[in-house]
């Protein structure tokens, strides 16, 4: 392997940085990024890049937009909005296709999202998670995105799949909860995982499995 830009389908349990760890271990070149945190419950396409010049690129890749598809489980609360968090279950009612399918209508376009407590974000200098996990109190700024798409695929209640293109910056475990809010209950996040940053596809990613010493 060489220096250049990497698809990897990333699978759930890893660390974005995990990845990047085990590519530094095959390529056994130091200077090597990724464009975009997925949560290690999350899985799919994350473009890791390899040597100096594919790094300075980061930025480019960030700030495009993405796909998603992703699983929300409405009548239970998470403390992280995904499946490592601490769940409650919440007294609800089964809503209708109609409802939901109205429901998710009301989120695309130009939205404010307040990124989640645990989350990669730096306040003051230290990374969200770390601040949660201490049990601190603090505040995250709200952020405006775009959803450019928001369809649902599969409904059998208490179970929401849905496909998502968006803007960088988007927290999709935060629209998830949000979702569930407007339709008046809670929800998380069982399944995530990213098929699209800008025009590179999943479809061309490899799992890290695949990839060999040379």
């Amino acid at each position: 392997m060489k220096e250049g830009i990497y698809l990897i389908d990333k699978q759930a349990g890893w660390t974005s940085f995990d990845v990047v760890a085990k590519m530094r271990g095959i390529t056994g070149i130091r200077s090597i990024g990724h464009a975009g945190t997925l949560d290690p419950f999350a899985t799919g396409l994350l473009i890791v890049l390899v040597g100096k010049e594919f790094t300075k690129r980061q930025d480019e890749f960030m700030k495009q937009d993405k796909e998603y598809e992703a699983t929300l489980k409405l009548g239970e609360e998470s403390t992280t909005g995904d499946p490592e968090g601490e769940i409650r279950k919440i007294e609800t009612r089964e809503y209708s296709k109609e409802e939901v399918e109205e429901a998710l209508q009301k989120f695309i376009g130009e939205i404010e999202q307040t990124p989640p407590a645990h989350s990669a974000i730096k306040i003051n200098g230290q990374r969200a998670y770390k601040k949660a996990r201490k049990g601190e109190k603090f505040e995250i700024p709200k952020r405006n995105v775009t959803i450019h798409e928001l369809d649902l695929t599969e409904y059998k209640y208490p179970f929401v799949k849905f496909r998502v293109k968006c803007s960088s910056g988007t927290y999709i475990r935060t629209l998830g909860v949000d979702i569930a809010e407007k339709l008046g209950t809670r929800g998380y996040l069982t399944e995530l995982r990213r098929t699209k940053i800008g025009e590179h596809d999943i479809k061309d990613a490899k799992e890290l499995s695949s990839l060999t010493n040379p």
